[in-house]
């Protein structure tokens, strides 16, 4: 099977020509092989829905569109409903007063190969086009389809570019007793919006001891030495705001509790965050990072929103669902482990001084009288 690289290579360079035939029936084939859950899926079936646009099959665009509009990134569903408006879009008929026709003389009728032939005794004639000064028409406005069609566009083009906004925070317990917290929000197209304002003005009063970073278009600030606790209730506190700023309710809650197993501990983390009343904010682009002291085990590890990689988990928060995450992972207990080294070191001295004296200094000894 070619690499995806040249396929898409393909397929592009036959678009490009205008080749939609051959565009399809190159794609068809090979198309099962890309799976809709991978991004190189959701890019050959949007070439595929952009050809058979192309010679009017928009029947067929539609039901791979349908496809599209399964997947779990809303992003891909956001443009699959606008390639839907586009193929479902009424076809404006072009008025014929705007073809230019090229009159041809009806007395004008086929030579034969030797009347043809040059004629040296007479004055070659120019020959020119045959145009005339008449008019083609009067300029029209545009017909009251076209502008509807306009302002459709234009419309299910704001949201697409103009109001995404990325929301992240890291989680970095690689020092369970000292737990490192970093936010960012980022505005991707446009200016900040006045919520994300406003929760800059907030985030000063409920967190004074934050670092905080301002730019034009991010946002971000950190909070360190935390105790899982104040991690906790540290992340309450941003979650209740931004709710609040957003005007819908939303609901963060974090489980978590410790198995000693004397050498070693056992984390269990387990977070539910409830996102459902965010339906209607779909320009968010809501992630939650975990740092891990050690290899992680995440329950449901076949979930498309999660990215796992040894001790690292990206967490993609879904607007419109409750999203639930559970993992644990393993920690050495330092304090035992410091206890015991300390009582090692203590019991090799005293046998080391015993030993010592036991054999002797092997000194030459006075005569005792």
């Amino acid at each position: 099977m070619d690499s995806y690289k040249k396929v898409v290579e393909t397929a592009e360079f036959a678009l490009i020509k205008g080749e939609y035939n051959f565009c399809i029936e190159y794609l068809y084939p090979i198309i099962e092989s890309y799976p809709l859950s991978s991004k190189e899926g959701v890019n050959l079936r949007t070439i595929i829905i952009t050809a058979l646009s192309g010679i009017n099959k928009k029947e067929e665009a539609k039901q791979y569109c349908k496809e599209l509009l399964k997947s779990h990134d809303y992003k891909v569903r956001e443009n699959a409903k606008y390639l839907m408006e586009i193929i479902d879009s009424p076809e404006i008929k072009k008025p014929e007063n705007w073809n230019i026709t090229i009159e041809r003389n009806p007395n004008f009728n086929k030579k034969s190969l030797t009347s043809l032939k040059p004629n040296k005794n007479k004055n070659k004639d120019k020959k020119f086009i045959n145009t005339s000064n008449i008019p083609t028409g009067e300029t029209k406005p545009f017909q009251k389809g076209f502008g509807l069609i306009i302002s459709l566009f234009l419309l299910l083009l704001i949201p697409l570019l103009s109001g995404c906004v990325k929301i992240e925070n890291t989680l970095d317990l690689s020092e369970i007793e000292s737990i490192t917290n970093n936010f960012k929000i980022e505005s991707k197209y446009i200016k900040k919006l006045p919520w994300q304002i406003n929760f800059e003005q907030k985030i000063k009063e409920i967190l004074p001891d934050s670092e905080i970073s301002k730019g034009e278009l991010d946002f971000s600030f950190k909070n360190e030495n935390l105790s899982n606790e104040k991690a906790q209730e540290t992340l309450y506190k941003i979650q209740k705001t931004a709710g609040e700023l957003l005007g819908e309710s939303t609901d963060l809650k974090i489980n978590s509790f410790e198995n000693n197993f004397f050498f070693l501990k056992k984390y269990n983390y387990r977070i539910d965050f409830d996102l459902q009343n965010l339906k209607s904010f779909d320009d968010l682009e809501l992630s939650f990072n975990i740092i891990n002291p050690s290899k992680v085990s995440v329950r449901g590890q076949k979930n498309p929103n999660l990215e796992i990689s040894k001790n690292f988990i990206k967490w993609k928060l879904i607007p419109g669902e409750i999203n639930k995450l559970e993992f644990s992972f393993w920690n050495w207990n330092k304090l035992l482990i410091g206890f015991l080294l300390i009582l090692l070191i203590l019991l090799l001295s005293y046998f080391v001084r015993f030993y010592r004296y036991q054999i002797g200094s092997n000194l030459p000894e006075l005569p005792s009288n």
